[in-house]
């Protein structure tokens, strides 16, 4: 089982890190672990968050693994002089992850998968709301 920790990304302009705070450990199957990103927002439902829980599939040879991403876009209220969240973007995954394949085998699912979601093709989908044509 993976240790709770930051995690580091590289923001748009690619250079700048931004981090997600490990703001709490899975208790156990169907609880999620949470990261969010304290650096953005005044509170905390203005800031970019992901969750991941995880728990048995059913047939006891897989776990599914499911996670969800959320960033707001604030504006500063001028009657109030207060941040408020305008819109969100949210992003959902789910992996069936088998209990019958070898280490070697996982490590490779687990790094084509993240490495195709970090692809520069999978992020132009992503920041364009359109499939590659």
């Amino acid at each position: 089982m993976p240790t709770m920790a930051n995690i580091t990304v590289k923001a748009a302009n690619g250079t700048t890190d931004t981090v997600f705070t490990a703001v709490q450990a899975s208790g156990g199957d169907k609880s999620p672990a949470i990261w969010r990103n304290e650096a953005f927002g005044g509170t905390v439902g203005q800031r970019s968050e992901m969750r991941i829980r995880s728990s048995p599939d059913g047939t006891g040879k897989a776990r599914r693994v499911e996670g969800s991403f959320t960033m707001p876009q604030l504006y500063t209220d001028t009657t109030t002089g207060l941040s408020q969240v305008w819109k969100r973007s949210n992003a959902k995954f789910e992996a069936s992850v088998s209990t019958e394949m070898s280490d070697a085998q996982l490590a490779e699912f687990a790094a084509q998968f993240g490495n195709l979601l970090a692809s520069t093709l999978i992020k132009s989908i992503n920041s364009s709301g359109y499939s590659a044509a």
